[in-house]
């Protein structure tokens, strides 16, 4: 049966009931009501128009099918994923998808990423793979995975991208990154090659001066942006009277503390689209109702969540590794490991947290049970209890994952 067409405000109120009754009692509706188009933002100066809000790709190929369908049915077509995704898996789903369904890959900006080498050889091993992996002969974009500094950003690696989009397998390039942002965006705003980025960016942080002034430096440049991360969880997970205050403070203006963070990040125009890891139709559903809700953030809601990242900031890593980083020596990618406890305690998803951790190189892991993290902790702006987190980091997983 054909759905009917509902208005953006009908649609928005049932799908977000519905998100909200499956945090609280089960799942959502399995079927909504035909959505109204998802909006869609320029992607910086590239020419493309991407939707705001992008799919996550972070499943596996049981989880994910139904996942995808309801994502084209409300228009979420960019869909994000990295070879490195549950083992290789997130790519494989999709491309059982597109395989099945080869008309669709052009209503599609399909972007994944490099996590293995970063020198030309080992780029072109793993797009290759990515490609196979994902049915389709070229990425819209191809991101370097997580660089923490403008080093990566070589001529050799400029070369590559002109090379490779010469060739038709990607459309664009760029890079994400989890730490260390603020400086990495303003390296890369300096180039005049980079045309997308990934990077965290929340509530919390798009209130600094410094990311204020690396974000407006990549939309000067042209960079189109994409924020991940967008809940501004961290290593520590604190169910407090503060998150039940935020909780309720946004339940009365009709929408959920959850959605009104990614609305105060869509509040900024220079942020093209926001990526959220959606393996269930219930955060799908929800995400789609804050995106396509026009109830404007008040001063009032924007106080409570700056009152809100005080009263947490010592559960949060803001992922200044210029900081914390040096004070041990370089040799324990901090941001990393935080991210790892994060995807275990905030996330709940023990199998990422385990999968990340094992990423990290293995000198560095075998080294935190050795180092003094008080004196990363001295140093932490946030107040971070970066020893506690560092011990408990190798409590959860021996220090020692093949």
């Amino acid at each position: 049966m054909k759905p009917s067409h509902v208005s953006r405000r009908d649609f928005v109120k049932t799908v977000t009931a519905a998100g909200m009754g499956s945090m609280l009692a089960g799942p959502a509706l399995a079927q909504t009501a035909a959505p109204p188009p998802m909006p869609l933002r320029p992607f910086g100066k590239t020419g493309i128009k991407v939707p705001m809000l992008s799919l996550g790709g972070i499943f596996d190929i049981a989880a994910n099918q139904l996942v995808l369908k309801r994502a084209l049915d409300f228009g979420v077509t960019y869909w994000d994923t990295a070879e490195v995704y549950v083992n290789g898996n997130s790519e494989k789903g999709i491309g059982i998808y597109l395989e099945k369904n080869p008309g669709l890959r052009k209503q599609l900006f399909l972007v994944s990423k490099a996590g293995g080498s970063h020198s030309p050889a080992g780029l072109d091993r793993s797009l290759n793979q990515s490609l196979e992996r994902l049915k389709t002969d070229y990425l819209d974009l191809y991101f370097l995975h997580g660089i923490g500094g403008g080093d990566a950003l070589s001529p050799e690696v400029k070369s590559w991208a002109e090379k490779t989009k010469a060739a038709g397998k990607i459309r664009l390039f760029g890079f994400s990154t989890h730490g260390g942002m603020e400086r990495t965006l303003q390296a890369a705003a300096k180039l005049g090659w980079i045309d997308g980025l990934m990077l965290k960016y929340d509530f919390r942080l798009m209130q600094t001066d410094a990311m204020r002034a690396a974000i407006d430096a990549c939309a000067n440049a042209g960079i189109g942006l994409t924020a991940m991360k967008t809940q501004g969880g961290g290593p520590l997970r604190a169910e407090t009277e503060a998150d039940l205050k935020l909780g309720g403070h946004f339940i009365k203006r009709g929408f959920t503390d959850k959605q009104a963070k990614v609305k105060a990040v869509w509040e900024n125009s220079q942020i093209a689209s926001i990526c959220s890891q959606m393996g269930s139709i219930a955060v799908l559903e929800s995400n789609v109702a804050a995106a396509l809700d026009k109830t404007k953030l008040t001063a009032s809601d924007h106080s409570a969540l700056r009152l809100y990242a005080g009263q947490t900031c010592t559960t949060y890593c803001a992922g200044c590794t210029h900081l914390c980083e040096p004070a041990l020596g370089g040799h324990v990618p901090v941001a990393d490991v935080m991210r790892c406890l994060m995807y275990h305690r905030v996330y709940g998803d023990a199998a990422l947290a385990q999968q990340t951790f094992a990423s990290l190189p293995a000198e560095a892991r075998a080294r935190l049970p050795h180092l003094d993290g008080a004196l990363a902790q001295a140093v932490c702006p946030q107040g971070l209890p970066v020893a506690q987190l560092l011990r408990e980091a190798h409590q959860l997983w021996n220090g020692d994952i093949g």
